[in-house]
């Protein structure tokens, strides 16, 4: 049965259609995930379904007695109630029983004592047997843990719970509309970018949640993680219209390249029929031979200007060459014994790391860990409480929050984008950058929009861009992906993954996570040890530029310590001239790899030759 229906809708905002002959239909237990740009309409299929938006053509029908939950990274909560009161609300059935079941229990004990209450006991323990089996089919037991564990998974503390909600700030306001509406358990759950403002355990818990949970959903989200681990279904909004892709997100993007695989055969041998056509034209008509011909001309570079901006361009090409220009140091700063304490808690203490050229360190960890703390005290925003921060002479840093913070709203997009003194985009070629601002959607006609005419999402990718062609040596990134949708987040991957200085980021983003650490620190709940760097092993030969672990794991001070093991040199089959270069004095390799620093003492040196090192050490040597 099909709960939810879209039949030929069109909307229009100021007679610009943002959604056009759409077709959609939610079936009972479906989880349908909606994907697509910024402003694509995404969050307005939302709207309809909610009733708050109406068609401009076609209907829109939700099945009676359907209840409905909506959430969005707007919702808040309001009252003078605490959280666990409104919480605790939502259970009046199952707390109803409980407390008739009190009241059975103190009759049982009166009753009990009579000698004459036989009938009346019989008729209680019925009651009470009643009352049992209803709280076992509600599964109306579990109800306080099911609320302690919403709590304190979204990070509520003590404090949190016993405030009342208008003393909450609206991050945590938004929290308790997420855990209210996922303890009401509709029929049908429309969320829209619900896990924004989670961490790591929060999205986890939602997924968790979602595996139990027996409605239908659609879900608007960017995060392709949760995606993969909660829809069924994937419906983009692209140009207005509606595109049906069953599966998971992962499954999404293998349809989707073969749907465009087969647009651009198809546009392919459109333009062959074209160019055919205006040959034919240029031929039967020789009495207007130049005019006919200039013609075919014009329809040539229309059909090649179309082709040119349709045909997929090589992103990693165009990446490198806005970043041949950006000369980094090896070494950009050296964190020694960090600490910050914050309401009598460490939030990190003696932390030691090196950042080093092509670094890209992800910061994951619970809300309130520390994580954006540490940015800002790298920034020079906030003091350590011990250690330092040095930063190599000459190092400019850029942070995406401060970025974001300082757009000014009357302020165009290109001249935004190049506002950094050291902007890339005065070094590169225009059609360069241009080719990179096309990458994050920006269209002509959005270059020469104000800021303050931009939505949020616009916004971020104009902090990003701006951070990207900063000419900065380090970049901090406070959760980038929050606002950004899935086309300009892989962008932006792609960048940093290129990105010929260092990155520290910030993130509760999985996907985005993986693909971009070379080294992680975790910030955990130990509060004698909070933080722990993690340096992922090498990846695959031939990854991207600086995509190689560069971390040199919890005592960075060794630089050797981290980098990747040299292949062990195969000796079968080595041509014999090859093998005499080898032997040569200063071509000799130590099997210790880059560890040893001891050059070989002897111009005549063969493997099983042992020569001294510092303080005793000995050195094999290996040919």
């Amino acid at each position: 049965m099909s709960l939810i229906r879209l039949n030929d809708v069109t909307v229009r905002f100021d007679g610009t259609p943002v959604v056009r002959e759409a077709f959609f239909r939610l079936d009972e237990k479906e989880r349908v995930g909606i994907v697509g740009r910024n402003g694509s309409g995404k969050s307005t299929l939302l709207k309809l379904m909610l009733d708050q938006v109406q068609p401009d053509e076609g209907t829109v029908t939700l099945e009676q007695g359907v209840r409905v939950g909506y959430f969005s990274q707007f919702s808040e909560l309001d009252g003078t109630q605490t959280i666990v009161e409104v919480l605790t609300g939502l259970f009046a059935h199952e707390r109803a029983i409980e407390a008739d079941l009190a009241q059975i229990d103190a009759d049982i004990a009166v009753v009990a004592m009579d000698p004459d209450g036989g009938d009346a006991l019989d008729q209680l323990i019925h009651r009470q047997s009643e009352l049992f089996a209803e709280m076992d089919r509600v599964d109306g037991w579990e109800y306080p843990r099911r609320i302690d564990t919403a709590l304190s998974v979204l990070g509520f503390s003590d404090a949190h719970r016993t405030s009342p909600i208008d003393d909450l700030s609206g991050g945590w306001r938004n929290r308790a509309a997420l855990a209210k509406i996922v303890l009401e358990d509709p029929d049908v759950l429309l969320l829209d970018e619900p896990t924004n403002f989670l961490d790591v355990a929060g999205v986890e818990w939602l997924e968790s949640w979602f595996r139990d949970f027996h409605g239908a959903a659609v879900v608007v989200s960017h995060d392709r993680s949760f995606l993969d681990a909660v829809v069924t279904r994937i419906v983009e909004v692209e140009n207005f219209h509606l595109h049906d892709y069953p599966g998971d997100f992962a499954e999404y993007v293998v349809q989707k390249q073969f749907r465009l695989k087969s647009l651009e055969q198809q546009f392919v041998h459109e333009s062959e029929l074209l160019a055919f056509e205006a040959e034919g034209i240029s031929d039967r008509r020789d009495a207007a031979k130049a005019a006919k011909r200039q013609d075919g001309g014009d329809l040539l570079k229309q059909l090649a200007k179309v082709k040119k901006s349709r045909a997929p361009r090589p992103v990693d090409q165009i990446i490198t060459e806005i970043y041949s220009g950006l000369h980094v140091k090896d070494v950009l700063c050296r964190v020694d014994g960090l600490g910050k304490a914050r309401d009598d808690r460490t939030l990190f203490d003696d932390l030691t790391f090196e950042l080093r050229r092509g670094d890209r360190l992800v910061i994951t960890g619970a809300n309130g860990s520390g994580k954006s703390t540490l940015l800002r005290v790298l920034t020079g925003e906030e003091r350590a409480d011990a250690g330092r921060a040095a930063w190599a002479g000459g190092v400019k840093v850029v942070s995406y929050d401060q970025v974001l913070a300082e757009l000014d709203d009357d302020d165009t997009v290109t001249h935004s984008v190049n506002a950094m003194p050291d902007s890339l985009a005065l070094t590169a070629t225009r059609k360069s950058v241009g080719r990179f601002l096309a990458m994050f959607q920006f269209s002509e006609a959005d270059l020469k929009k104000r800021i303050g005419a931009l939505s949020g999402g616009q916004r971020a990718r104009v902090a990003m861009a701006q951070c990207l062609l900063s000419g900065a040596s380090v970049l901090l990134l406070d959760e980038p992906t929050n606002h950004l949708d899935v086309p300009s987040a892989q962008v932006m991957e792609r960048a940093l993954q290129h990105f010929p200085g260092a990155v520290v980021v910030v993130s509760h983003d999985r996907f985005f996570a993986d693909k971009v650490a070379t080294r992680r620190l975790v910030f955990g709940a130990d509060a004698d040890r909070p933080e722990r760097v993690v340096t992922p092993p090498p990846e695959p030969r031939g990854a991207g530029r600086g995509s190689g672990p560069r971390a040199t794991g919890l005592s960075p001070r060794s630089s050797a310590a981290g980098r990747p093991r040299r292949r062990p040199r195969r000796r079968a089959r080595t041509h014999p001239r090859r093998a005499r270069r080898e032997r040569r004095p200063g071509r000799t390799r130590c099997a210790r790899g880059p560890a040893c620093r001891w050059p070989s003492s002897s111009p005549r040196s063969r493997p099983g030759r042992t020569s001294r090192g510092p303080a005793g050490s000995s050195c094999r040597r290996s040919g």
